[in-house]
């Protein structure tokens, strides 16, 4: 009999990381974690881990051989800055990953005739904001509203969604007796922020690139103008958020696709908050245009109502606890 278990891909990412740590403490369920990386140390005799790309059909085939995969967080992906610079590696990752992992699932799903859930971090990416007129007049936006991505990965996101929602609520809709499907939950993510991982390609980076640096005692330039604004959020949220809809009741879920929200500000507020716990530190700015424009695409902050109503969604950590219980006493001891 194969053995029930909790998948991950990504697993040695930036929410990785945090979402290993928290299974392993509070789940029942043994852990199988995949990603191009050897585990950490710290997880390794924890947890079962396969080096391997996610775009490596054989490899799913033998884990589908060996385990029975009770729910999937797939945190796998080429981000959005990485992503500008070699799109059709994001697609294969991004898009063609994800498709042959809701094929395994959806597989599973019918083997088993009980749904796999399926758990899917998207991104502020999916957004596309005109102007910055638009994105002052509509400051908390809506999850459908202005999905009109202007990067490789928000548009792998988006589309990602899409056929998360086509296998769940419509997979094979001709036939005459529709299998049992499986059970696609997605968020959409804020610029995230971690005290334990460094920063790996994402746009949103300059905000705890500032705080790193600052750690160290390096000069940091930020890459975005001093008025850009948009939502973040304390990495135990991220890892809270993902957790919290994995364990929602299927009635309570009325929607495959979910803003959650914590705190919005400027990069010069970000800049402030960083100085209030390292006033020696060296914080200018070097605008990239390039990047510029793809923070000036996303909103300000994101109307996470449904969420709250749904599956009680709240953050833990606005934005003073976040600094001062959890970023800095952290980052200042991994400095030490």
């Amino acid at each position: 009999m194969r053995k029930k278990v909790i998948l991950i891909t990504g697993a040695c990412g930036e929410i990785g990381h945090a979402l290993v740590d928290y299974l392993i403490e509070n789940s029942d369920l043994p852990v199988v974690t995949l990603d191009l990386q050897d585990a950490s140390p710290e997880i390794v005799d924890k947890v079962i881990h396969v080096k391997g790309s996610v775009t490596d059909k054989s490899l799913f085939d033998r884990l589908i051989s060996e385990y029975e995969i009770d729910i999937i967080y797939h945190l796998a992906a080429l981000l959005s800055t990485s992503a500008e610079f070699n799109p059709v590696a994001a697609h294969n990752v991004n898009v063609e990953g994800t498709l042959m992992l809701l094929e395994m699932a959806a597989s599973q799903t019918e083997f088993r005739g009980k749904p796999v859930k399926f758990i899917f971090p998207s991104s502020i990416a999916a957004y596309g904001m005109p102007d910055l007129e638009t994105k002052t007049q509509f400051p908390n936006v809506k999850e459908w509203e202005w999905n009109y991505p202007t990067t490789m990965y928000g548009a792998n996101k988006l589309y990602c969604e899409m056929l998360g929602i086509y296998f769940s609520d419509h997979f094979k809709q001709l036939a005459e007796i529709r299998p049992v499907t499986l059970d696609f939950r997605a968020i959409r993510f804020p610029g995230l922020i971690s005290a334990f991982t460094l920063p790996s390609g994402g746009t949103t980076d300059y905000g705890p690139e500032m705080l790193h640096a600052a750690a160290k005692g390096e000069t940091y330039n930020c890459f975005v103008r001093e008025d850009s604004a948009i939502p973040f959020m304390a990495m135990p949220d991220a890892v809270k958020s993902l957790t919290l809809l994995a364990e929602a009741p299927d009635e309570k879920i009325k929607k495959r696709v979910y803003n959650i929200s914590a705190f919005s500000l400027l990069a010069s507020e970000f800049r402030e908050e960083v100085l209030k716990y390292f006033p020696e530190a060296k914080i200018g700015y070097q605008i990239h245009p390039q990047r510029q424009k793809i923070i000036d695409s996303w909103p300000i902050g994101c109307d996470d109502t449904a969420a709250q109503e749904d599956w009680g969604w709240s953050a833990d950590y606005g934005l003073e606890r976040c600094f001062e219980e959890y970023l800095v006493p952290n980052i200042k001891k991994r400095y030490e």
